[in-house]
């Protein structure tokens, strides 16, 4: 009876990806997604807050750490992307069982990847710390973080991998459960790990780790009852060369986009450190502030890439466009309004991690975080057109855009801006400040733009069930 219902949960799901209406279909897979994706900007942003409260240099020290956070969500993402982008199109062509396979062989070997990666990190933390960029005042506060966030590493693999493989196949309402009940209580504990067991920041990253192990326990739920249509099961434990193949094609520009921003914000770390522990505070925090709106429009992105992908495995390139267009007028309307509402709010949000009330992080957080907002739907576009590329399986595409916003633009504004503004009589943190937002703007003008033509034009006006233009 149980297979009969699951076989029956299948069918449902992909009419829903195949046939229902777009403007349906796209929040119903996104708006999971954006929970998601709003409740796991949270797990800084609760941290950064509580840490806040300790000090400047506590929250310079945990701006630090998110460049380590990053690389760690680089190596997970580029094994969960790769495999979901794959399994997508899979179950597309209903090639269930092989969809299963490379769900447990990616999660296995994702998992124990990057324990390897931890503990060598453990290693060499005080060099590592130094490397990220961290201030002297805030050093012994960086090595606290970083420790509990090493010691979960392999949970933080887990949670992400069996997250994207429930996204993969529309079950996106679990995959939001287990994110949310670990933020959830992550934000319980870091309140009492910090202040009343007095703990400060290592409480915080105690905090964190905590809350990626019950995700993981959450989230592998659905694997264990068969609530799932994909099968995690050492059974299905079966790598191959061409599982390897595709799953590496797409999963290698999704860790280079996320490890550049990794380079990206050491780099920013070690230009802020120039100008002083308040400046690397303030870029830090207008950081988390920006990533937490984005994190809405990156939902609406990611909820589009499975459906994409489904339509593209069952050859339906009208669905495909349509999705593609739906997205974009979504994310254009939500983009507008929350990037206006935080442009205005800008410095009342920065002071809500300002405790000392100092004007430098004020001035350079706010700045930051209008720019940004200036930005917010261009950089909305080149997501969805990312999402795009990997959805449809086109790695070269992907990477472009994976690499424009951090290698090709970002890391030369980074050097160049702070440099330049002094010549314009504006301070050379002005500089610092604004560049992630020229860089989100030349890659929309310049790269997402010309991609986007690219591919519909190559799709055309094929009709459905025809041979895929790339074969």
């Amino acid at each position: 009876m149980d297979e009969v219902k699951q076989a029956q949960a299948r069918d449902r799901r992909r009419k829903m990806m195949l046939e229902d209406p777009m403007i349906r279909v796209i929040p119903v897979v996104a708006v999971p997604m954006i929970i998601s994706s709003v409740i796991d900007s949270l797990y800084n942003l609760a941290d950064t807050f509580f840490v806040s409260q300790i000090g400047t240099s506590a929250t310079a020290a945990v701006a630090v750490n998110d460049s380590l956070m990053m690389f760690l969500r680089s190596i997970s993402m580029g094994f969960a992307l790769g495999a979901a982008s794959y399994i997508s199109r899979l179950m597309g062509a209903k090639q269930d069982e092989k969809a299963s396979c490379v769900g447990t062989s990616t999660l296995f070997i994702g998992v124990v990847f990057s324990l390897c990666f931890g503990i060598f990190c453990l290693m060499f933390r005080s060099s590592i710390v130094d490397i990220l960029g961290v201030t002297a005042d805030a050093k012994q506060y960086s090595m606290d973080y970083s420790f509990w966030i090493l010691l979960a590493a392999p949970f933080t693999t887990a949670e992400l991998i069996m997250n994207q493989l429930l996204r993969s196949e529309g079950s996106t309402t679990l995959a939001m459960v287990g994110t949310v009940s670990g933020c959830l209580l992550n934000v319980f504990l870091d309140p009492i790990f910090i202040s009343i067991f007095g703990w400060g920041v290592a409480g915080a990253a105690g905090a964190t780790a905590l809350s990626k192990v019950f995700s993981v326990v959450v989230l592998a739920y659905p694997f264990i009852t068969h609530h799932s249509m994909l099968e995690v099961s050492l059974k299905n434990f079966r790598p191959d060369r061409e599982s390897a193949s595709e799953v590496a094609k797409m999963g290698i520009p999704a860790f280079l986009r996320m490890s550049l921003m990794s380079v990206g914000g050491v780099i920013t770390n070690n230009v802020a450190k120039g100008f002083g522990t308040a400046v690397l505070a303030g870029i830090s925090v207008a950081n988390k502030l920006y990533r937490f709106v984005a994190s809405i429009i990156m939902g609406f992105s990611q909820g589009f890439g499975p459906v994409a992908g489904f339509c593209w495995g069952a050859k339906k390139y009208r669905r495909v466009k349509e999705a593609y267009n739906t997205t974009v007028m979504i994310g254009v309307i939500a983009g507008g309004i929350l990037g206006a509402l935080m442009f205005i709010f800008s410095r009342s949000l920065v002071g809500w991690f300002n405790s000392e009330a100092n004007e430098t992080m004020y001035l350079i957080g706010s700045l930051k975080i209008r720019s940004l907002c200036l930005v917010l739907i261009p950089h909305e576009i080149v997501m969805i057109t990312s999402n795009l590329y990997q959805s449809l399986g086109r790695p070269i595409g992907n990477l472009v855009l994976s690499m424009s916003r951090q290698l090709i633009f970002l890391i030369p504004f980074v050097l160049i801006l702070p440099v330049l503004f002094p010549h314009f009589g504006l301070p050379g943190e002005y500089g610092l400040a604004v560049a992630q937002a020229a860089s989100d703007g030349f890659s929309f003008l310049f790269l997402a733009l010309p991609l986007a033509v690219y591919m519909f034009r190559k799709i055309g006006d094929r009709e459905d069930g025809a041979d895929y233009p790339f074969e």
